[in-house]
């Protein structure tokens, strides 16, 4: 009995040591790649938030070097990332019973050119967007601002994230 339990926790071990060298848990599977560059991202949206391409392209940093063990160098990655900030947009979406907005939306969309020097099938250009909802009677500055950014920050660039290394 102690026989069988030894070789069940080895087979197990076994296994479990050798399934991570092709998967890991942000789900990227194998990366051939050792470096990436996220170039710096313009804003040629019609409306300008100061220092959002910034902001931007240090979260999409810090995306990719958080869920992988790629190191980040600014010229000559091996995965590349670029492109422009191309919709920063505010628009009523509901309305109250006297025709006054009652909430708003914020609206954010990147075009991005990932190109894999590994792998040149990978290589893409796309846009990417995502919203954050307010209320009306907010003023998107200070802490409404900050939360906007940080939830369309989060999903797009977990978004860009799944689309060039996690394939899904």
């Amino acid at each position: 009995m102690k026989r069988i339990l030894i070789i069940t926790l080895l087979f197990v071990s076994t296994f479990i040591t050798n399934s991570c060298k092709y998967y890991n848990f942000t789900g990227t599977g194998k990366i051939d790649a050792k470096t990436f560059q996220v170039n710096y991202f313009q804003n040629n949206a019609e409306l300008i938030e100061p220092g959002i391409e910034r902001d931007f392209t240090l979260a999409l940093q810090d995306l990719i070097q958080n869920q992988t063990n790629l190191n980040l160098v600014t010229s000559g990655g091996d995965l590349r990332y670029e492109g422009e900030i191309t919709g920063f947009r505010i628009s009523p979406m509901t309305a109250t019973a006297d025709q006054r907005t009652a909430q708003n939306r914020l609206t954010f969309t990147v075009n991005v050119r990932f190109t894999n020097m590994k792998k040149e099938e990978d290589n893409f250009e796309k846009p990417f967007s995502f919203f954050y909802d307010y209320p009306a009677n907010n003023q998107l500055v200070g802490a409404t601002l900050a939360a906007a950014k940080q939830e369309i920050f989060e999903r797009i660039t977990q978004d860009i994230f799944n689309e060039s290394l996690a394939k899904w």
